[in-house]
């Protein structure tokens, strides 16, 4: 292997500090990256691969994830943000983050809506007038999102012993975060905008291993315990009062041929789950004419694949345990050895 060139410099017009080595980069394998950034640059011409290309600009993940985060601060006035606010300073702090969202999100909606018509090579007239009128549309319904949550944050409360008080959840709880940012990005789903609402999904997706799909179908008093690697498809349909816990799973069974796809794309793949109804860690509860009856109990690790009337409980068998003690510690301890 070659070694690089080093030397004391103790020239006092180096920009080194005297007596620190410099270390000068052969030009060897320099040479070769004009040669990497044209083989690069030739893949995009290959269909194989994906590039975004003479194309309209797309959201901004970075622009996506700020409106989240400012969202949350409208909806939970008071928990977040660098400034205390009051009930002198609340119309003051609220009117900045409505207005800074409505050319947040105005920017983005028309970005995502461009893309969609050029995707389908759709000629966009009022893609800018359309981007704010759909703004304009999520943020009047934040005052019965702000209801809706607070159902949420109570059933955290109700259903977990060791939440302390609401501010915990609010502050503390994956699920609350995860929660929020579903009903915002399901919003914004039904109002038919494109990309946005997976983004912010995947948002909440990364900080809290939940995973929402923006499409499904939440009630009223909903709750995630704990959290970690939950998944709700985006046909999922659940109803008000339910509960959940970690590892659960509501998903859809495996895809027919690729020829039969995109149908079932557009068909409902994942379970129901009505009101009243407990679902505990490990759970998977897959098909989209699976339906999980009012009142019921799915116990858990348990794996559905059909329907369970109202009101019963479903529980695996308990596995056999086999106990092995250890000869050593037996042999010790009746020789009297501790």
């Amino acid at each position: 292997m070659d070694k690089l060139d080093c030397e004391y410099s103790a020239d006092k017009k180096s920009p080194s500090k005297p007596g620190e080595e410099v270390c000068k980069q052969p030009l060897l394998f320099r040479n070769e990256l004009p040669q990497i950034v044209s083989e690069l640059v030739e893949s995009c011409q290959n269909s194989d691969t994906f590039h975004h290309l003479n194309l309209v600009g797309l959201p901004s993940q970075a622009a996506v994830i700020e409106i989240a985060e400012r969202l949350k601060k409208v909806l939970f006035p008071g928990y977040f943000g660098e400034h205390e606010v009051d009930n002198c300073n609340l119309a003051y702090q609220i009117g900045i983050e409505i207005n800074t969202l409505f050319e947040l999100l105005s920017r983005q909606i028309t970005l995502s809506i461009r893309h969609e018509c050029r995707r389908h090579q759709m000629v966009c007239t009022h893609c800018f007038e359309r981007g704010q009128k759909e703004a304009i549309s999520l943020l009047k319904k934040l005052k019965d999102l702000r209801r809706i949550l607070a159902e949420d944050v109570r059933a955290g409360y109700q259903g977990d012993p060791a939440a302390k008080s609401f501010d915990e959840i609010i502050f503390g709880y994956p699920s609350i975060l995860a929660i929020s940012t579903y009903r915002l990005a399901h919003e914004l789903h039904l109002q038919g905008i494109p990309l946005i609402p997976r983004m912010m999904a995947e948002y909440a997706h990364s900080i809290t291993g939940i995973d929402i799909h923006p499409g499904a179908i939440i009630g009223r008093h909903f709750f995630i315990d704990h959290g970690t690697g939950v998944v709700i498809g985006e046909t999922s349909v659940i109803g008000d009062y339910v509960r959940i816990y970690q590892g659960v799973t509501l998903g859809a069974l495996s895809l027919p041929v690729e020829e039969k796809g995109d149908l079932l794309r557009k068909m409902k793949r994942h379970p129901t789950i009505e009101d009243h109804v407990t679902i505990y860690a490990g759970a998977r509860i897959l098909g989209g004419e699976t339906v999980i009856g009012a009142g019921s109990v799915i116990g858990g690790n348990v794996w559905l694949t059909r329907s369970v009337p109202p009101g019963m409980t479903v529980m695996i068998e308990p596995p056999k345990l086999k106990y092995k003690e250890d000869k050593k510690d037996t042999n010790n301890r009746s020789n009297g050895i501790r």
